[in-house]
């Protein structure tokens, strides 16, 4: 079903207007009036650039003493190990530079050529270097981690940040999406936003989607700054950026909550738009591969995630926020905007193209493998999703009109028939 939106009114003078901010239901004749709304600033909040290649033999060295400060590329980073679940080994890191890599994938060797680099870039980094520098920063780094070097694919999270709005209580309940995860996390006291897992109480932050896929968040993030004493600088951010409202430059109220809005994408999802989207002009794919080769394409993706992820005022119409966010919302960004020169599709890989009883198989033998281990369905779950063919499982099980929890709930009863029909055969 098509999803509209509501008349755009100008307040001053009556007429419909594409900037308008008075809406209008034209079932109801009922009028919401977002003249009080004050959009900050859209930004990058998170970089995750991927690189191929081959670990130099030098490096591994850094690693001997895990937690110790050692010096790599004329720098001085803090190194360490990190869990399994980031699919890498090893990290270095430096909060000044606002970077981190992350070394040795998991799944490939050591000594043969794969996907052993992932650099994550903080906010300040991204908001000091344009795409093409902070390119140019990453790629040295990557060189000076891996020989045969040759980027693989990039990822980046979109934030806006807003005052005059806050989420209605019946949010969960008017988020339409094809994510199948949706959460309001509250009564959590732990915070965790390094991995955005959790939260402090109160319903202040709401998630819909799956990491592996697009994701949305919407959290109040005057709160998060001040837990995590970062308020300053988002401050100074908000103070030098807001820039949507041509009236008001200067509209950022230091008394009132910010409240984000921000979309998580995949490296999986970008890799989606480099196969299905094309220039109006040329015909030929947009590239994904880099930051700096993606960065034009920022405000095309914000409005495609705004289009997957629809708050609706009632059936068939859009609440009049997401209207505005969607339309009025640009991504600050020092590159030109290609938003009007490309279609944007997402090209998916479906288990069509072979018999669904692959997936079905794999399945049955993964789950014999797992009860001769005695592993149980929790972790045997946790592992299958965190698997790159993950999505094709998922999608086939849908088909059938299964969820994830009924999916889950299948795994534990063949690990339970496993153990009983085979007791410790397996």
């Amino acid at each position: 079903m098509s999803v509209k939106d509501q008349r755009r009114i100008d307040r001053a003078t009556g007429f419909e207007s594409k900037t308008g901010r008075l809406f209008m239901d034209a079932a109801s004749a009922a009028l919401t009036d977002l003249s009080g709304v004050r959009l900050l600033r859209c930004g990058v909040d998170t970089v995750r650039q991927l690189y191929r290649g081959m670990i130099r033999p030098d490096i591994m060295s850094l690693f001997e003493k895990p937690g110790t400060m050692v010096e790599f590329a004329d720098q001085i980073w803090h190194s360490g190990r990190v869990s399994k679940d980031s699919g890498y080994q090893y990290k270095l890191q430096n909060a000044d530079l606002g970077i981190i890599l992350l070394v040795k994938n998991f799944n490939a060797k050591i000594d043969s050529i794969g996907a052993h680099l992932k650099i994550e870039v903080s906010p300040h980094a991204i908001d000091a270097l344009s795409p093409e520098r902070l390119q140019e920063h990453m790629d040295y780094y990557a060189s000076a981690v891996l020989s045969h070097r040759e980027i693989n694919q990039c990822a980046v999270h979109l934030a806006l940040d807003l005052q005059g709005w806050k989420p209605p209580v019946d949010l969960v309940a008017r988020m339409h999406c094809r994510a199948r995860t949706q959460r309001d996390i509250s009564g959590i006291n732990e915070i965790n936003w390094t991995t955005k897992s959790s939260t402090y109480g109160r319903g202040e932050t709401f998630m819909f989607g799956s990491a592996s896929g697009v994701q949305l968040a919407i959290y109040n993030k005057t709160e998060q700054a001040r837990a995590t004493d970062k308020l300053d600088y988002w401050e100074s951010v908000w103070k030098r950026r807001d820039s949507f409202d041509p009236q008001d430059p200067d509209n950022y109220d230091p008394d009132a909550d910010v409240w984000r809005v921000e979309l998580r994408y995949h490296h999986s999802v970008i890799q989606q738009f480099a196969s299905g989207s094309v220039d109006l002009e040329t015909g030929a794919i947009i590239d994904t591969s880099s930051y700096a080769a993606f960065a034009g394409h920022l405000d095309g993706l914000w409005r495609y995630g705004l289009r997957q992820f629809k708050l609706l005022c009632r059936p068939g119409y859009f609440e009049p926020i997401w209207t505005l966010i969607r339309e009025d919302v640009r991504v600050d960004l020092p590159v030109d905007s290609l938003l009007d020169d490309t279609e944007y599709k997402r090209y998916y890989k479906t288990s069509r193209g072979f018999s669904g009883k692959n997936v079905e198989l794999f399945l049955g033998n993964f789950v014999s493998l797992l009860a001769r281990e005695k592993v149980g369905a929790k972790k045997a779950f946790k592992t299958l999703q965190q698997w790159d063919c993950w999505p094709v499982i998922r999608d086939h099980y849908a088909a059938k009109d299964m969820t994830q929890d009924d999916l889950y709930k299948h795994i534990r009863d063949l690990l339970t028939e496993r153990h009983v029909r085979w007791g410790r055969a397996v």
